[in-house]
């Protein structure tokens, strides 16, 4: 089943000026490219050379796997592109908005022309289309996705909740991605290519040391640990550091550790900030992080407390 289409509408990002001429037939499946007709039914597809094509630096996607390359340059050269690329005119060429792919796809099938709608937008339009359009093909890895946002907040000036609502995600899920820019970079390399999971990552942040994190995401590589038991050993670490809080070693199973490590983890999705957990016997401590009053804001509007 398709996805449905993310964030405000592309037609709200992109303007509604069409350039190109020859008619399109009307979508059938809720991808970025059906969002964009649908939102202007006066686009129109057009053939270009392709070496006018630049791909565009704001494009977030950075891995293009060899092997899936060249399973879609084979689908191009027996079916042609399917679906045409999004450009808009930039220094004198056409820059890539959505379809870098199979644009790379394109050039190792030998494609002298290939279809695409021209488009006018601007770099914060094409940053969220692109984004977009990989989330709806679940194309980018979590780090990529991760510095989409990052980019998003940073170059524009966007608060989480205006990423939120750009790319069709909640406001805890862009937080937490971003959150994931804190770890170390050799962490951060493990899980682009896929050895730590974005499950692992979340429990080893609970860490705030940086020593203790790669230690941590030592530990999970060599015995192959799952998340659950990940949890488990960083809870016996954050124990350890704080001392008076920490109890014998029969007084708290390791079935309690696990679950405290979970509730903890829960808060911190739920709050998109830190929050360390201590619970012994009925009695503990929860710290909530923040970094900014405007993040004290967020958070005690979560919280349901009307801030004076």
């Amino acid at each position: 089943m398709a996805k449905p289409a993310l964030g405000r509408g592309l037609g709200a990002l992109l303007g509604e000026s069409p350039i190109a001429k020859p008619p399109v037939p009307a979508p059938t499946a809720h991808t970025a490219l059906d969002a964009v007709l649908a939102a202007d039914p006066r686009a129109r597809v057009q053939r270009v050379p392709l070496d006018r094509i630049r791909p565009c630096p704001l494009q977030p996607r950075k891995d293009f796997p060899p092997e899936t390359l060249r399973e879609l340059a084979d689908s191009i050269r027996e079916q042609g592109i399917v679906q045409p690329l999004i450009v808009r005119e930039r220094d004198g060429h056409l820059e890539l908005i959505a379809g870098e792919r199979r644009w790379r796809a394109a050039q190792l099938a030998g494609q002298i022309e290939v279809p695409v709608i021209l488009r006018q937008a601007d770099d914060q339009a094409v940053l969220a289309l692109a984004l977009i359009e990989n989330l709806q093909r679940e194309n980018l890895n979590p780090l990529e996705e991760a510095r989409g946002y990052a980019q998003l907040v940073g170059q524009f000036h966007l608060k989480q909740e205006e990423v939120a609502a750009k790319v069709g995600k909640s406001r805890a899920a862009v937080a937490n991605a971003l959150r994931l820019l804190r770890l170390p970079a050799a962490i951060q390399t493990h899980i682009r290519e896929g050895r730590l999971s974005v499950g692992h990552a979340k429990v080893i942040l609970g860490l705030t040391d940086e020593k203790l994190q790669q230690r941590a995401a030592d530990r999970i590589l060599k015995e192959g640990l799952n998340v659950r038991q990940t949890e488990v050993l960083v809870s016996r670490w954050l124990a350890r550091e704080t001392g008076a809080m920490t109890p014998p070693a029969a007084a708290l199973p390791l079935s309690r550790d696990a679950h405290v490590a979970n509730l903890e983890n829960q808060l911190r999705e739920r709050l998109g900030t830190k929050v360390h957990f201590r619970y012994n016997k009925g009695k503990g401590r929860l710290e909530i992080s923040f970094f900014s009053d405007a993040e004290l804001e967020r958070i005690l509007q979560l919280l349901g407390v009307a801030g004076e």
